[in-house]
């Protein structure tokens, strides 16, 4: 451009030269010439001083938007590993409550067991002080009718750690039919609800969701005062998804968390709930009739 405007120039000098022919006018011409080529360069200066401050200031700005990038991509990959070692933890805590639950049922076991060892040295002594009449035995039969079911199976406490034991060895069958004798057996007593649990889990390990949902409808049916009410709840949720009935997982697990909100199994239902995407806000407690 500078080049072009000094050629222009240039032709109107020697244009006026050639029709003035005088040399004052030349030398006037020469130095507007030179004029305009001093402000043509001072023009250029100032443009490329501006167009150099410009380039920095887009560098800057590129060089804070990569540090902001790498900022945003730690931040992302630090709330990941958050949520992942959350969620871990989680698993690890519904685990150890699990096996705390086991421990005090076994332990109510054992307190029964002694109990009963107890109550039968108070009544061996009662015998030994004063026969029962008639001169029968005690503990014997006094005629011929139907001996009573329960002389026929082991004592609660004994029948339920047996249970209890294969189910924790992995062995389901054995437990279920064991699980399924203390029911029939001993279902008024205390761990009857634990003894129906049970049977829903066997059920969900096997695959067999609808019957685990029956079993975990009848632990809150039927023994609504239990200590397996919570689980049972959770596990029916969980056998909902499990079955592809999305809206009956998540309305089941958000009636848990109105019901136990600061239970562990509440902290899991959370946890699933979030990994569906869905909010674990409270809920009406759905009826316990069965599906």
């Amino acid at each position: 451009m500078k080049k072009v405007l000094f050629s222009i120039l240039l032709a109107v000098a020697l244009a006026a030269t050639a029709s003035a022919g005088t040399k004052e006018q030349l030398i006037q011409l020469q130095t507007t010439v030179q004029l305009l080529q001093d402000n043509m360069a001072r023009m250029q200066q100032s443009f490329d001083e501006r167009m150099g401050v410009m380039k920095d200031l887009i560098t800057q700005q590129t060089d804070n938007v990569n540090r902001m990038s790498n900022t945003v991509d730690s931040l992302q990959k630090s709330l990941q590993q958050q949520n992942t070692d959350s969620a871990s933890k989680v698993d690890q805590v519904s685990g150890q409550v699990q096996a705390l639950h086991d421990a005090v049922d076994e332990l109510k076991a054992r307190l029964a067991k002694v109990g009963k060892q107890l109550d039968d040295i108070q009544a061996a002594q009662q015998n030994i002080v004063s026969p029962p009449a008639g001169g029968s035995p005690a503990g014997g039969s006094s005629g011929g009718g139907p001996a009573n079911p329960a002389n026929a199976a082991p004592p609660p406490d004994v029948l339920y750690n047996n249970a209890l034991g294969d189910f924790n060895a992995g062995k389901n069958d054995l437990a279920a039919q064991e699980f399924t004798q203390f029911l029939q057996v001993y279902g008024n007593n205390d761990l009857a609800g634990n003894a129906q649990f049970y049977l829903g889990e066997i059920d969900y390990r096997r695959g067999n969701f609808q019957a685990a949902i029956q079993d975990y409808n009848k632990v809150l049916d039927q023994y609504p005062g239990g200590n397996k009410g919570a689980a049972a709840q959770l596990k029916k949720g969980f056998a909902y998804l499990e079955l592809g009935q999305k809206d009956a997982g998540v309305q089941e697990l958000r009636s848990l968390i109105s019901r136990y909100p600061k239970s562990p199994e509440a902290i899991q239902a959370r946890d699933r709930l979030t990994k569906l995407g869905v909010a674990s806000g409270g809920a009406r407690r759905p009826s316990p009739r069965h599906p």
